[in-house]
């Protein structure tokens, strides 16, 4: 199953500029250090959200989890990064009770 309505899913801009790629997020730091490290930069930020988008409308969903405030998507797979490589990456898409539109919750990599 994909992603519903993946072609409309939503990526905050906070989400990748206070938290993915911010080194000074307490919870976010070292998924920055990574991002970081596969080419990813804080000054060019819509270029994660886009390959974020990407990983979140060609891939497929391998879990859904209900919560008391809606779904969480679980989405694997490669994300093609600047530097040229393709790490494994789990992002997370939440959509809320009562609507259609999933937001990006988290994104992080997986062991290999």
């Amino acid at each position: 199953m994909k992603l519903p309505n993946a072609e409309r899913a939503v990526v905050p801009s906070r989400k990748i500029t206070h938290y993915l790629l911010s080194t000074a997020h307490r919870d976010g730091q070292h998924k920055a250090r990574f991002f970081h490290s596969i080419g990813f930069k804080l000054e060019a930020w819509e270029e994660l959200a886009s390959a974020l988008l990407n990983h979140a409308r060609d891939r497929e969903v391998v879990e859904t989890v209900p919560t008391p405030f809606g779904r969480n998507f679980v989405i694997e797979g490669a994300l093609p990064a600047p530097n040229g490589r393709s790490p494994k990456v789990r992002s997370v898409w939440f959509i809320a009770k009562g609507e259609t539109i999933a937001t990006l919750a988290t994104a992080y990599p997986l062991d290999e």
